[in-house]
């Protein structure tokens, strides 16, 4: 499972990810950097068959609208800690694999007291 972080997700939150044994890229390390445009990083997560995460409600649009990005965790928490964002992944990164190898494209909203599929 790949994942691709928007401008917005903390290096912290990244490195969690790969400590949980899934590769993982932040928008700041490819293409323009935190200039890149939301369409081409969709891009870049489609052909490379990558969850985007972001808080951007833009892309949640675009998912609907488009069927870009094909993969989408939408978080939708705030400003809370990095360490209680890292949390509530680590404990449903299952899920999210399981999802993620029954579905093509499926959009995952992660809230404070749940995290919600849609495909």
């Amino acid at each position: 499972m790949k994942f691709l972080c928007d401008v917005h997700i903390s290096l912290k939150f990244v490195k969690a990810i790969e400590n949980l044994g899934y590769s993982c890229v932040h928008v700041n390390s490819i293409l323009d950097k935190w200039h890149t445009k939301d369409e081409d990083l969709m891009k870049f997560a489609d052909e490379n068959n990558m969850i985007l995460i972001s808080k951007d409600s833009d892309f949640k649009n675009s998912h609907f609208i488009k069927v870009s990005p094909k993969k989408l965790i939408k978080i939708n928490l705030g400003n809370i800690s990095n360490s209680e964002l890292i949390k509530i992944f680590s404990s449903n990164h299952l899920k999210i694999l399981e999802i993620d190898k029954s579905f093509h494209h499926f959009l995952i909203e992660v809230n404070k007291d749940a995290v919600s599929i849609i495909t």
